[in-house]
């Protein structure tokens, strides 16, 4: 059984961000409205998810991890 009171694990390191390779891009759904944070790559387009975004909260723990400052485009 497992323990209530012990403590979360921490999160794994970031994996590197390299702002010349990639973009970051939240996506949303148009149908369902959910909101993923994660990085598009420049040259490729292709899309790496990192964090599933229910609230600001997230947003902000998703910016403050890789350091981002800029505004973060929308895709749908």
């Amino acid at each position: 059984m497992k323990n209530p009171f012990a403590k979360k694990p921490a999160p794994p390191p970031a994996p590197a961000y390299d702002p010349e390779k990639y973009v970051p891009v939240i996506r949303s759904s148009i149908c369902t409205g959910e909101k993923t944070a994660g990085f598009k790559e420049k040259a490729t387009g292709k899309f790496v998810d990192i964090a599933l975004i229910r609230t600001d909260r997230d947003l902000k723990d998703f910016r403050d991890r890789y350091g981002i400052t800029d505004e973060i485009r929308i895709e749908y």
